[in-house]
């Protein structure tokens, strides 16, 4: 596996080696000890996601505060996605700032997004089936967001505006500006 710090040096991509022939393909997706050692991130996967969607589905940004913060590794099983993660911890020399990457089935590529980010995609394929691991438990009470297209983000979703398809909830999120409830950067969200 190669793992590549972004301009955010804690959000990572990971590209696993892919072993195929005519019969197929093998991939190591998630390993430990490499994990933690190119990472620096001792972290306890406890629960797996999938989500299938849809062209221009978006869904995000979201985060959980603590105690259930979370830590995300997120990849595409099938289709093509544009992946966001979002710098929202108070006082960081990249707060408000995002990492992008595309992640297709092809190949193979994750994006490990750590605690204190808010994180969300949009589906760039006729259909994408995403899958993530977590390291903390959904908490609804400790459930947040932040607007989409706030405009302090700049974010550039591809997709054309109309063409985008959202949740009622993701429609109605605050803007970064107006968001109390973030994440300190001197505190360590692991321990």
């Amino acid at each position: 596996m190669n793992f590549t710090k972004t301009n955010i040096p804690e959000v990572v991509l990971i590209e696993p080696k892919v072993f195929g022939d005519e019969r197929g393909y093998f991939v190591e997706t998630f390993r430990g000890d490499l994990f933690e050692q190119e990472t620096g991130v001792k972290t306890r996967f406890v629960q797996d996601n999938e989500s299938r969607s849809s062209y221009g589905v978006l869904r995000g940004l979201h985060y959980q505060l603590p105690p259930h913060a979370q830590s995300k590794l997120v990849r595409v099983i099938e289709g093509k996605v544009l992946d966001i993660a979002v710098d929202i911890r108070k006082g960081s020399p990249t707060f408000g700032e995002h990492v992008t990457a595309e992640l297709l089935a092809e190949n193979k590529h994750q994006l490990f997004i750590p605690r204190g980010f808010a994180h969300g995609f949009v589906v760039l394929s006729e259909t994408a089936l995403f899958a993530y691991k977590v390291d903390n438990y959904y908490s609804p009470e400790c459930d947040r967001g932040i607007q989409f297209d706030d405009p302090q983000l700049n974010i550039d979703w591809v997709v054309e505006h109309s063409k985008l398809q959202l949740s009622e909830k993701d429609k109605k999120q605050p803007l970064l500006k107006d968001t109390t409830d973030l994440f300190d950067y001197q505190i360590n969200c692991y321990e």
